[in-house]
């Protein structure tokens, strides 16, 4: 329940400049009208907007760096396998295996800091986030009844090139070529 105000920025703190006048949004509410998990966004809708549509779902720096890694190891394979459940980031065809490059945010990487719930709308977040993880698991499902074998790289580790390197090796096999 939002309270109307008939006030002045200058009735509010008269010595603001004009430029901070400006940037200065006030937000009066009813502080019973809000649970213990809700909280005001900081963001204007237009805001947020913006800030959400540079989210990419394709040739993201983690995925950039595990396929700058696979290529320069010699391996060689697909992108985004559009005919394959989930399109997988990477695929080796000839070896039936496949690689995602998930972000530990929006695929909920267990055990991991960036795993954070956001604190505003959490109606909204939790079941699309927590979708989110179910959705991945039903596809790698898919894949592995399709005879693929499936490697999910989380975007924290891609960070440590050994710990990358290692990865792919141990997935992939010797040398690639």
């Amino acid at each position: 329940m939002g309270v109307d105000f008939d006030l002045e920025v200058h009735d509010i703190m008269p010595v603001l400049s004009v430029v901070a006048v400006k940037e200065l949004r006030v937000v009066a509410f009813d502080c019973q009208d809000l649970t213990s998990t809700e909280m005001v966004d900081t963001l204007t809708p237009e805001e947020r907007g913006a800030r959400m549509a540079l989210v990419r779902n394709k040739n993201t720096k983690p995925e950039m760096r595990v396929r700058s890694m696979a290529h320069r190891m010699g391996f060689r394979f697909r992108l985004h396998g559009a005919r394959l459940p989930g399109r997988p980031d990477l695929v080796f065809a000839s070896t039936r295996k496949v690689i995602f490059v998930h972000g530990c945010f929006w695929h909920r990487h267990p055990g991991c800091s960036r795993t954070r719930m956001p604190k505003s709308r959490l109606d909204f977040w939790e079941p699309k986030l927590l979708g989110n993880a179910t959705r991945d698991r039903k596809k790698q499902d898919a894949l592995e009844k399709l005879g693929w074998t499936v490697l999910v790289i989380w975007e924290c580790e891609t960070e440590n090139e050994e710990v990358l390197r290692r990865k792919l090796l141990e997935f992939l096999g010797g040398g690639g070529g």
